[in-house]
């Protein structure tokens, strides 16, 4: 499964979670102090998810891997180019 899926997956539950509170809440009355921290503890891990869901959005795909040649390099290619850090061929390095 994918990151996506996997999160969707832990919202699903905590939507389950919500709705047997709410049946709970009708047979116990939301007075009792321990449900109502679980379900402050399940609000908490909404805002949680939600977060995390921010932080990784949806899953990029991978660059195109580029392959490169064993074969040495045209020499060609470097004959007016400046070495880094030493400057032009015809001129003394700082």
């Amino acid at each position: 499964m994918s990151l996506n899926d996997e999160v969707t997956a832990v919202q699903r539950c905590l939507d389950d979670l919500g709705r047997a509170l709410t049946r709970l809440e009708s047979h116990l009355g939301n007075r009792d102090l321990e449900l109502r921290r679980v379900r402050t503890d399940a609000a908490h891990l909404r805002e949680s998810i939600t977060l995390l869901r921010d932080v990784h959005p949806a899953e990029r795909p991978r660059p195109e891997t580029v392959p490169i040649p064993d074969a040495p390099y045209d020499a060609s290619l470097w004959k007016d180019a400046d070495e880094e850090g030493l400057g032009a061929r015809d001129r003394r390095a700082p």
